[in-house]
């Protein structure tokens, strides 16, 4: 067939597997040539240029260090500097307990006013679930009266024999305003 499902046809450059193409089937690959005075020059100049790079970050690196170590000796010396330090310190920690006051306080508040929501919720809740059970009681009151009016088997008889005595008519006609307009007769 013309179409391999294995070999999906893709744009771009040929995979490592894939054969030379037939115009470079004969080519021989060469690399470029190098005039061997011309590449000791450059080899020279590359090292000269490393050495140069290498002793200036040394020196870097040093002016570095020498800067921490004025600063710290110079930050361990001066008694001024601890004094006020010191006074710094101790300002820091003033502030930090009235910080940490002003939070206690607000989160006791915080508290309380939750407890109190808290409080609210349970007693309508409560006012709810009291209110609920007025309303079933009702219902099963009102369910308890209309028992009396059920059809039981033992007043089955009886009810049978009212419903022949009084028989009522349910075949009628009423109008858009809810009145009876013809009725038929019982026969």
């Amino acid at each position: 067939p013309a179409w391999d499902p294995r070999a999906v046809p893709a744009r771009g450059r040929k995979t490592r597997h894939d054969p030379p193409a037939k115009s470079k089937a004969g080519r021989v690959k060469l690399p470029p040539p190098v005039d061997p005075e011309e590449l000791l020059v450059v080899l020279e100049r590359y090292r000269q240029h490393r050495l140069v790079l290498s002793a200036l970050r040394a020196e870097f690196r040093a002016e570095v260090l020498r800067g921490k170590r004025e600063e710290r000796l110079a930050a361990e010396g001066s008694p001024e500097e601890l004094e006020e330090h010191r006074r710094l310190m101790a300002w820091n920690e003033e502030e930090n307990g009235r910080q940490r006051a002003r939070r206690e306080e607000r989160l006791r508040r915080e508290e309380e006013e939750q407890k109190r929501r808290k409080s609210e919720i349970a007693e309508k809740q409560a006012r709810k679930m009291e209110a609920f059970l007025e309303e079933k009681e009702k219902e099963v009151l009102q369910l308890q009266e209309e028992a009396k009016n059920f059809i039981t088997p033992e007043n089955l008889e009886a009810r049978i024999e009212e419903c022949l005595d009084n028989p009522r008519n349910y075949n009628f006609a009423i109008d858009r305003d809810g009145r009876v307009v013809k009725r038929t007769v019982l026969s």
